[in-house]
């Protein structure tokens, strides 16, 4: 009888895979097509007046601050890093959107800051938890204090990005040929919402930046929800096969079950409880945050796909900043002996603090997240 119910259970074992396989390839559908919704109303909104429009965010460290706050409300940097995409296909110069890129990438690490709080009742658990969290803001942070002032005196990333892309160039303009089939494949979608809104002007445009966000967001979140069901299994055994075998591994494995999961947030989330209760240590965890951080660009890269037109090799080049600057960060600090400890000292630092003091971890969290960027976007608007 057991026998029996047990090969009855399989097929619908199967069969609801196969629809949550079906889920998830709708899902990216909706992901290309709401990037190129963004792009659409971006243009029709501002058309020239792009540049005006984001006068307010010209200033590196202001939109260093905007992808920072954007982020962090969000709680997803591929969702913030998805609308970036769309709005540099859409005219907003790649120079401008670096720094929001770094920023989203600052930004993630609120969600396991607040999952270190769950440790709060027990001090040795918090010490360790909170530390864990902390050491994938610290060292964003130094990314950001290594390279946004090599991005502002030299345009490194955005050198390296354009020559990246500079086999897509063409001689007479910058249309990527090479991914013109994305539009007729996402183009029913687009124009399923761009039709009826079209007539409406500057409005329409507006609406259908709007609609293309919320679509972004819903797409990402239920792509992440059914990939972490149905990888759910294959991402633990990496995940326990992570840890301990090496700093390659570690980081190697953090950028796979990143990618499986389409969550940095959620990858890094997954060590807090773990270094909490005791059952890692914080410098085990670290190489696998920095995968964390390599794995979470896949989105952008995805939703570079949608473009077309004469801004599609940008949407595609500041996909390639975000996948570089953490590939560079990673090589950098983690592989100066150096620069490597800074963020598990600022991190150990920060734990003891914590420990000593809730109040101090309600200051950090509000500091660094609330009043920091938001007085800098007040002063520099």
């Amino acid at each position: 009888m057991t026998t029996q119910a047990s090969t009855a259970e399989q097929p619908m074992n199967s069969s609801m895979r196969w629809v949550r396989w079906a889920n998830l390839a709708f899902m990216l559908y909706v992901l290309l097509v709401a990037v190129s919704v963004v792009s659409s109303g971006f243009k029709l909104s501002v058309g020239e007046q792009a540049k005006t429009l984001f006068e307010f965010a010209s200033h590196p460290i202001a939109g260093l601050m905007i992808g920072l706050v954007a982020t962090s409300l969000i709680q997803s940097s591929s969702t913030v890093t998805s609308i970036i995409v769309g709005l540099v296909a859409g005219g907003l110069p790649v120079e401008t959107a670096i720094p929001m890129v770094m920023g989203a990438n600052m930004g993630t690490t609120l969600t396991n800051t607040l999952v270190s709080l769950g440790h709060a009742r027990c001090n040795e658990e918090f010490r360790r938890a909170f530390a864990s969290a902390t050491i994938h803001d610290f060292f964003n942070l130094l990314a950001v204090a290594i390279f946004l002032p090599l991005e502002m005196m030299f345009g490194l990333l955005d050198k390296i990005s354009t020559w990246l892309v500079s086999p897509m160039m063409g001689t007479a303009n910058m249309d990527m040929g090479g991914l013109n089939f994305m539009k007729a494949v996402t183009g029913p979608g687009v124009n399923l919402i761009k039709g009826p809104l079209s007539s409406f002007g500057t409005m329409g445009g507006l609406f259908m930046i709007a609609i293309g966000i919320g679509l972004i967001f819903i797409s990402i979140t239920a792509m992440g929800k059914l990939m972490r069901s149905l990888m759910v299994g294959r991402a633990r055994e990496i995940l326990k096969s992570a840890i301990g075998r090496g700093p390659v591994h570690g980081i190697a494995s953090g950028t796979v079950v990143t990618v499986l999961v389409q969550s940095s947030s959620t990858t890094t989330s997954l060590m807090v409880p773990l270094v909490g209760t005791g059952v890692l240590k914080v410098r085990d965890v670290y190489p696998f945050t920095l995968g964390a951080n390599i794995g979470t660009c896949i989105t952008a890269l995805l939703a570079a796909t949608a473009v077309s037109g004469e801004f599609a090799v940008f949407a595609l080049q500041i996909a390639l900043v975000h996948l570089a600057f953490n590939l560079m960060a990673t090589v950098l600090i983690y592989g100066v002996p150096f620069l490597r400890e800074l963020p598990l000292k600022g991190a150990f630092y920060l734990g003891e603090i914590g420990t000593k003091s809730k109040a101090a971890v309600a200051g950090y969290i509000g500091l660094v997240f609330v009043v920091i960027p938001g007085a800098i976007l007040a002063l520099t608007a």
